[in-house]
């Protein structure tokens, strides 16, 4: 079952009791627990963008109470400003991301996202929408590439061991082929917190999925896509998402970046957002209890000025 992740803080920052919300973005939809939460708690209408097809099957299920309130669109959040346009909205009163993979998506074998099944190598967030799959890189990426790939998104310190091992077994066309090799190779003992599997694997599913460079585009467009006064959050569960929203948003928050040895501010960068909180939102302890996923979860929020 899919639980949403850090839901009653969302909506704190989300939707304050002394602001009107009427229109609200969820750009990872995913089964719909956000969106449906902030339809319940007022938001007027709610526009839900997913790339994953199972997620946008299962979210219109959960949407279906709230009519035309709900909007539903199968597609990147990159394109979120061309679907709100397509509903005539020149600008939106609230904007959430939950990055990653979902619980959802781990759980579907047939994804290939988790090495807990045996199923082909894909990770594709849309597999119908064309693409490299994870067998692609494995099977064709030399050595260096592979290790390079490894160390970039997964900061797996078996990563050039890992690479080399991989190289010397392929082809290799499912998650359980990839797994035993990877395991095989790492010198570590597998009775530890972290197998050795889950760095590549979280590496693979961030290349496949261009993720680190989405989250990249998609905030500038965020913002500009804002109303004043209204409010943009990110929950991220990796310390490369989340090192990319806090120097985002802090720029974006930052009035002037000349470097601090000129006497006069040439930049003419301003700020167009306030950030509501310095540190990062993590969960307490019983929501980690009764989600683990949590566990790892980062909320940073901001407003627009």
């Amino acid at each position: 079952m899919h639980v949403s992740v850090l839901l009653d803080e969302v909506l704190a920052y989300l939707m304050p009791a002394d602001k009107s919300v009427a229109r609200v973005i969820d750009g990872t939809l995913g089964a719909g627990g956000h969106a449906a939460a902030l339809l319940e708690r007022g938001a007027g209408e709610v526009l839900g963008i997913d790339a994953d097809p199972v997620a946008i099957q299962r979210a219109g299920e959960v949407l279906r109470p709230f009519g035309n309130r709900a909007h539903i669109a199968h597609d990147s959040y990159l394109q979120m400003a061309e679907h709100a346009a397509a509903l005539g909205w020149s600008g939106v009163d609230a904007i959430l991301l939950d990055l990653g993979v979902s619980s959802m998506q781990f759980d579907t074998p047939e994804r290939g996202f988790s090495f807990r099944f045996d199923a082909p190598l894909d990770m594709r967030f849309d597999p119908a929408g064309g693409g490299t799959t994870a067998a692609d890189l494995v099977n064709t990426l030399d050595e260096r590439e592979i290790a390079d790939l490894f160390y970039k998104y997964g900061e797996d310190p078996d990563g050039r061991r890992h690479a080399r091992a991989i190289v010397q077994a392929r082809p290799l066309h499912t998650t359980g082929e990839l797994a035993r090799v990877l395991e095989k190779a790492s010198p570590r003992r597998y009775d530890e917190k972290i197998h050795p599997a889950t760095r590549a694997f979280q590496a693979l599913r961030i290349a496949v999925n261009d993720e680190l460079g989405a989250v990249e585009r998609v905030l500038p467009a965020a913002i500009d896509l804002l109303n004043p006064g209204g409010r943009f959050a990110v929950i991220s569960f990796h310390s490369l998402e989340d090192r990319i929203v806090k120097d985002a948003f802090k720029l974006a928050a930052t009035e002037c970046i000349c470097p601090p040895q000129f006497p006069v501010c040439i930049c003419d960068h301003h700020a167009s957002v306030r950030l509501l909180h310095k540190k990062p939102i993590i969960a307490n302890e019983a929501e980690i209890d009764a989600n683990p996923r949590s566990r790892s979860a980062k909320l940073r929020v901001i407003e627009k000025l």
